[in-house]
């Protein structure tokens, strides 16, 4: 899966051709590319380099002085890439984002989770110790943006009360996770709201997803897990059909006060 970056830079490659009132095949032709690989390039499954960039501005004649570095910044290695992550596309785009909307049906948000949470949710996966490790150290540095000063990420989270409820780790582990939410929900970059079992059943009942919104008015992104993988979703429609959901349910959800409290209360149940 093409990291964000490169996927803003080949939209922006996208829109130059379509500008200049090429076609693929035509603009592939005069770039010395087959169509194919240009075609790689404009979905960001291909790399460009900055070389190819200044022929495309040149055949193009449109100049970009920002394009450099963005096709610079594409190229250059993630932070996690330390960890050995396959990020499946999210990190990076996460990485890069303002504001987060998350349904969480099973498990508690990744960035409202404690350590040992995420221990015990990574140990059912069956995971190697050191790719633990790797997975922890990761999500632990992900967290960081809740209380980063110059670029902060804006957290709402709407919450499914079988989330809170199944006992991740045993009862301890929970607790300590339900306090953590609790003590989260005080910082200014954290809504939380719970969606409660009386509600019965949902418009969210389908399914988990996150949409991420990102500064300078880029379009933002639809994101959905699945079992071999991940689904990244930038057309407008689709994402503005998701936003609208989550927005129900949010109406649908208890009170940010109120879903407190109900946390609150599950934490002295256990």
């Amino acid at each position: 899966m093409p990291t964000y970056r490169r996927r803003r830079l080949a939209r922006r490659l996208r829109q130059m051709r379509e500008q200049a009132g090429l076609t693929l095949a035509d603009a592939a032709r005069r770039l010395d590319k087959t169509r194919s690989s240009l075609g790689r390039i404009e979905t960001g499954q291909s790399r460009a380099d900055v070389h190819l960039i200044r022929s495309m501005m040149d055949f193009y004649d449109i100049y970009d002085p920002d394009l450099l570095d963005l096709v610079r910044e594409a190229n250059r290695p993630g932070w996690w890439t330390k960890y050995g992550i396959d990020d499946r596309g999210y990190i990076s785009t996460e990485t890069e984002a303002s504001t987060l909307r998350e349904l969480a049906i099973i498990n508690i948000p990744g960035l409202l989770q404690t350590e040992s949470y995420m221990r015990a949710q990574f140990a059912a996966h069956r995971l190697r110790a050191d790719r633990v490790e790797a997975e922890v150290s990761a999500r632990l540095f992900r967290q960081r943006r809740l209380v980063d000063e110059e670029f902060p990420l804006d957290l709402v989270a709407i919450i499914d009360e079988a989330a809170l409820r199944k006992k991740v780790g045993g009862a301890e582990v929970m607790r300590g996770q339900l306090r953590r939410l609790v003590k989260s929900a005080e910082l200014p970059t954290v809504g939380i709201q719970v969606l409660p079992d009386k509600a019965g059943s949902h418009p969210g009942a389908d399914g988990a997803y996150t949409i991420l919104s990102f500064p300078e008015d880029e379009p933002s992104v639809l994101y959905v897990a699945c079992v071999v993988g991940a689904i990244h979703i930038e057309k407008p429609e689709e994402v503005a059909q998701a936003r609208l959901k989550f927005d129900q349910l949010r109406s649908e959800a208890l009170s940010p006060t109120a879903s407190v409290a109900l946390i609150e209360r599950l934490a002295g149940e256990l």
